[in-house]
């Protein structure tokens, strides 16, 4: 159904004519009628009985009026609602966003987008960056942050580029070198994240490549009992150097790393080809005006 012949018909209800409708709606009399006429051949019934120079609602233009009502209030509140969401007023934005790193990286955005755009609710999905990659897949995020490389599905942005640290515990025998490689650290136990994080994936590749497969002697989310595990003895773990700077610990050593392919390169990927909504499009450019390679 077209919304100006319904218009028009309430009009002519309201005024109680066609002249004081045409008036009202800055039409002639002429196209009033028309648009009357098209609203009828469209609905199949009369709205309207022609009594000499007055108009009087039939049973079925009873109803038409009244339904009409709330379709043209339902409409406007519709057009509303869309300007709202054009305008940053209203709308979602859906992150995910990895355990490691988002306190550093993503954090502080959140206090300047939530400044620009108030009305936006943010909601966010927390897991390692390998698991979030099938999260966005699955249309559930608009955006996550990932660890370069990723599929060639994706679209990206890179905001940090980090060495990785090995974490010894304060006084061994490799704690005052400037550089240790994986190799170096074949016979110690290995403290890791959980399988579900690029970090622990590409530990394990490294050794690989290395030639020797680690004892593992715990897998963690969490990056404060893994410094934790470290300065109680427990064995080695591998940290982006920023994130261990943050998290000094009297017990623990930070050691750089001396490897190929042993860097943490973050990134915020979305899917190629995706609508990315309002809400969405204000976060990357967020990103992309506060976040750059380093």
């Amino acid at each position: 159904m077209e919304f100006r012949p319904l218009r028009v018909f309430i009009e002519v209800v309201r005024q109680g004519g066609f002249s004081q409708a045409a008036k009202a709606v800055f039409a002639t009399q002429s196209t009033v009628s028309k648009a009357v006429k098209q609203l009828e051949d469209e609905l199949g019934v009369n709205v309207l009985d022609r009594l000499g120079h007055r108009s009087v609602l039939t049973a079925a233009g009873e109803v038409v009026y009244r339904r009409g009502l709330k379709l043209l209030a339902d409409r406007d509140d519709l057009l509303a609602e869309i300007a709202e969401v054009r305008g940053l007023k209203r709308g979602h934005l859906r992150l995910g966003l990895p355990l490691v790193g988002s306190s550093i990286l993503f954090a502080p955005l959140f206090a300047i987008y939530r400044q620009r755009y108030p009305g936006i609710d943010i909601r966010l999905v927390e897991h390692g960056s390998d698991q979030l990659e099938d999260v966005l897949r699955a249309g559930e995020v608009d955006f996550a942050g990932a660890l370069l490389p990723v599929a060639a599905d994706f679209d990206q942005l890179p905001v940090r580029h980090e060495p990785l640290v090995a974490l010894l515990p304060a006084g061994h025998a490799l704690s005052g070198r400037r550089s240790v490689r994986l190799a170096d650290l074949s016979a110690e136990p290995f403290i890791l994240f959980q399988s579900g994080f690029s970090l622990h994936r590409m530990i394990l590749d490294g050794c690989r490549r290395a030639g020797f497969e680690p004892v593992v002697a715990a897998r963690t989310s969490q990056v404060d009992f893994m410094i934790g595990l470290v300065g109680a003895g427990l064995g080695v773990a591998f940290l982006p150097r920023m994130i261990a700077a943050e998290r000094e610990h009297p017990g623990v050593q930070a050691v750089p790393l001396d490897e190929r392919d042993a860097d943490w390169r973050m990134a915020l990927v979305w899917r190629k080809g995706a609508y990315l909504p309002g809400a969405a499009r204000a976060w990357l450019d967020l990103v992309q005006e506060t976040l750059t390679p380093g």
